[in-house]
């Protein structure tokens, strides 16, 4: 047996107190350096338990000594063999040392007890009875001193032994022994499986024991993280049946506990199962577990397990699983926490956020992570123009139309529910709250979760949407943020997305070049999520062939990679009011310079006609024009390259051209002051410019 394990049980005993004035004698023999045999003679018997004795003595003993042992007490005479497991002091400074002696024939020892404690008087048997029942651990300094002692002893028995053949067999022997139980296992997560493995198993071969990480009372323990102690009479609904009725097994009670890792993440749990003599393992057995579960997890700490595969979203690589949150920031990190808070839970979720921000993942995230991960999951698109296809998803009595009844024992999700008629609502919050369509026989079993980007307490403000649907599917509410909010994922993103997309093309890895990222986080990205994975999916299908996507690459082709469509329904048509890469001030002299030089054209390339209808002189125009003509002159200098409309006096010598062909006339040209008079084209019939000739 394991010298830590020793002192646990040493330590975990209750031990009775002896006085002095119970003239108790207590004779101890050891054997000295020469083999011979020799009292310890200021031995002192401190406490007494059926498992061991606590003896002080002045005297240096160590650890694993075999002490004979002699006890009388009236007319009883006890002769005993015990090994010391564990040596403590009450003080630093203090020369006497308090010796843990574990004894052997428990049943001698009993008789003694039975006898020794039926001699106390009415109040010190009380006393000791009420101490019995609520003794606290760290009550008295000399404890704090044996706790100590017994983690020193688990950390070097850990160290030498934990990587040691049987190490596990002999620690799960023990576990068995000290919570008086019949069986006992350690399950660790194999994300390639996705299931629980036994690595070390009483009872039952281990080979036999592998099952989904979702499923029993193993499956909800390492799934929640939150130790359970049931008994199957009265709980049984977590507690798997398939299993006894596999292995012939009559399971009654379980203890079981999540086991963690260095990184704090729950790797597996170690499960105690049946009671010997009770109907479920007690309070002290709880605190038991709680170190035991310390114990196999410093056991455990280097096991970190990552996989391809893993629908496990802690051990899957975030840049090969299908279904991942991807970020750093805060509203990340509280997303992931909120997964955990309401994965488990079967009240109607709510998630609210722009189109494109990621409510469908997490939707679908929120389902496999959940206790029902291993039922289907639906969805129902509620924006979808064809009502009658809405309505047989939702209303139908045949289980293969109706997706409500399709996915029982799992998940329905309504995607953008804000799209649905105020009828239809109606008739759905009926349905979802009796749990029951009219005109099926089955009961409907299903978890509701919805997501909107619209809001909807404002639809119900404009009774617009059912106030009564609100209320019932946002029991639960989560805020999806969107991406221009959390600029700082989108490296992480973009990252995540390369790596998937190359993978898919078969292509080597790519990179965007720093400037390129900086161009990607300084985009607003209106269409979210969605749109950067469209954009890096389109980088790399146009730059098959350059490991490092440039801005220059970039630029060439903005229009396919940054969605430029959906750009103008935000800022309109009008040119350079989001390109990000012009100062403010320049951004608004050529903002003028399109609407002047659409105006001019109007105006078939009269300025004087133009500048009048716009509310300015001619030669405020002309100034205007004159300064934009030196913003792209320094843009372009400093190697932004921007696309305008050519100069207006192209246009008017293009229109005098075209009029002296037509009409075969010299025109002559004076200066800027000279004021335009309309002439009708006589071919044509065009409105073009003249100049009078002085």
């Amino acid at each position: 047996m394991l010298a830590s394990l020793s002192e646990f049980k040493f330590y975990q005993s209750f031990r009775i107190t002896v006085e002095q004035s119970d003239n108790l004698r207590c004779l101890v023999e050891r054997e000295d350096e020469t083999g011979r045999t020799a009292y310890v003679e200021d031995a002192r018997l401190i406490d007494i338990s059926v498992t061991g004795l606590g003896i002080a003595t002045k005297e240096r003993i160590s650890v694993g000594v075999v002490l004979s042992i002699s006890l009388q007490y009236k007319k009883m005479h006890l002769d005993l063999t015990g090994k010391v497991v564990r040596a403590f002091s009450n003080s630093v400074g203090d020369d006497e040392i308090i010796y843990g002696v574990e004894l052997g024939e428990e049943k001698t020892v009993r008789k003694f007890l039975e006898q020794y404690i039926g001699s106390f008087s009415s109040d010190r048997l009380k006393d000791s009875l009420i101490e019995c029942a609520l003794k606290e651990k760290y009550t008295k300094a000399s404890e704090g001193f044996e706790m100590f002692s017994l983690l020193l002893s688990l950390f070097k028995d850990i160290t030498h032994f934990g990587d040691k053949e049987g190490f596990l067999q002999n620690m799960l022997e023990e576990v068995v022994r000290i919570l008086n139980a019949q069986r006992s296992s350690i399950f660790l997560i194999n994300p390639d499986s996705n299931e629980l493995e036994a690595v070390c198993a009483l009872g039952v071969a281990k080979e036999e024991l592998r099952f989904d990480y979702r499923l029993g009372i193993a499956g909800s323990v390492f799934t929640t993280g939150v130790a359970l102690n049931i008994d199957t009479g009265t709980d049984s609904s977590r507690f798997n049946e398939d299993f006894d009725k596999r292995f012939g097994f009559e399971t009654k009670s379980i203890i079981c506990h999540p086991i963690h890792n260095r990184e704090d993440k729950i790797i597996g749990v170690i499960e105690v199962i049946n009671k010997r003599n009770q109907d479920r393992f007690t309070v002290e057995d709880e605190k038991t577990m709680k170190v035991l579960a310390l114990v196999f997890s410093s056991v455990f700490h280097n096991y970190n397990p990552i996989s391809v595969n893993s629908q496990i979203r802690r051990f899957s690589m975030p840049h090969d699983r299908e279904y991942a949150i991807i970020g750093k920031t805060a509203h990340v990190n509280s997303l992931r926490g909120t997964i955990l808070k309401v994965k488990d839970l079967d009240v109607p979720v709510l998630i609210h956020g722009e189109k494109g921000a990621g409510k469908t993942l997490f939707a679908r995230i929120l389902h496999i992570e959940g206790r029902r991960g291993l039922s289907s999951f639906e969805y129902i698109d509620c924006a979808e123009k064809d009502y009658s296809k809405v309505e047989e998803q939702l209303f139908s009595t045949d289980p293969m139309k109706c997706k409500l009844l399709k996915c029982q024992g799992g998940s329905i999700l309504l995607r953008e529910v804000c799209g649905l008629p105020v009828e239809m609502q109606r008739r759905l919050v009926n349905i979802l709250k009796d749990r029951h369509i009219p005109g099926s026989k089955i009961s409907l079993d299903v978890r509701v979760i919805a997501t909107a980007s619209e809001d909807l307490s404002s639809m119900v403000e404009k009774s617009e949407f059912v106030a009564e649907l609100h209320e019932f599917i946002s029991r639960a509410y989560i805020q999806i943020e969107p991406l221009r909010r959390r600029i700082e994922d989108v490296p992480s993103l973009v990252d995540y997305f390369l790596k998937k997309e190359c993978k898919q093309q078969g292509l080597l890895l790519k990179n965007f070049s720093d400037k390129s990222m900086h161009r990607l986080m300084s985009y607003d990205w209106p269409g979210n999520i969605q749109e950067l994975k469209l954009c890096v999916e389109r980088a790399v299908l146009y730059n098959p062939k350059n490991h490092v996507i440039s801005d220059v690459e970039l630029e060439n082709s903005a229009t396919p990679l940054l969605d430029v469509s959906y750009r103008k329904r935000i800022f309109g048509e009008t040119p350079f009011v989001d390109d990000y890469r012009i100062p403010l001030k320049d951004r608004l002299s050529l903002v003028e310079r399109e609407m002047i030089l659409a105006e001019v054209k109007r105006n078939s390339g009269n300025k004087s006609k133009a500048a009048k209808e716009m509310g300015i002189s001619r030669e405020a125009l002309r100034k205007k024009l004159l300064v934009s003509q030196q913003v792209v002159a320094d843009l372009n200098k400093a190697g932004v390259k921007v696309k305008v409309t050519e100069v207006v006096d192209d246009i008017l010598d293009d229109a005098v051209e075209q009029t002296e062909k037509s009409t075969g006339k010299a025109i002559e040209q004076t200066s800027e002051t000279t004021t335009a008079e309309e002439k009708p084209d006589s071919n044509s019939g065009q409105v073009l410019p003249f100049k009078k000739v002085a």
